[in-house]
């Protein structure tokens, strides 16, 4: 039994994985498969920071598919790009409030994505102060998403250019510490 195992192991081949153009031409890694077509549409779950070489990455986990395979290079796509749990559950203190948003976007090529975003604020506030924020933000990203591209728009995100923006509008609501990315899924 354990033969057979290993001779099944000895027939794979190791793929060198590269991230979308949008983060370079780098390798990241190998994934092993006995054949090219069993390795499309296998997600790799990678560390922002081995792509990017940026350190305030380390808390962002990014989703990558494999589309096509050439010779021994494997080209993937993002699938998703989320933060870890560790670092969302740092951001939530004691005298504070949470809100959760999630919203179904379609950017200005019509492809459609899940943004989830997470707002923390200064102090405790009400329940419509809650609803307020969640509309604002709701609407914020509907415009900032329909004048964008889905590549533009994660990398406004992981820029935090976004959230300065929305934080911007969001002051006459509720006076807000910080809005995060929690996860965006295409």
């Amino acid at each position: 039994m354990a033969e057979k195992k290993a001779e099944k192991w000895k027939n794979k081949v190791w793929f060198n994985v590269y991230p979308p153009k949008m983060f370079g031409e780098s390798n990241i890694g190998e994934i092993p498969a006995d054949d090219e077509k069993n390795l499309i549409g296998r997600v790799i779950k990678v560390n922002m920071s081995w792509i990017t070489h940026k350190p305030e990455h380390s808390f962002v986990v990014v989703g990558l598919r494999v589309v096509n395979v050439n010779g021994e290079m494997a080209n993937t796509e993002i699938n998703y790009i989320e933060q870890t749990y560790s670092y969302m559950h740092s951001l939530v203190k004691r005298h504070s409030s949470v809100v959760y948003t999630v919203d179904r976007l379609k950017d200005k090529n019509n492809r459609g994505f899940v943004l989830k975003l997470v707002a923390v604020t200064a102090g405790k506030i009400t329940t419509p102060k809650k609803a307020g924020i969640r509309t604002a933000i709701s609407q914020f990203v509907n415009d900032y998403a329909s004048s964008r591209n889905v590549e533009e728009i994660m990398a406004d995100i992981l820029e935090n250019k976004m959230q300065d923006q929305a934080m911007m509008k969001l002051d006459h609501i509720a006076l807000i510490n910080k809005l995060e990315l929690k996860k965006i899924e295409l």
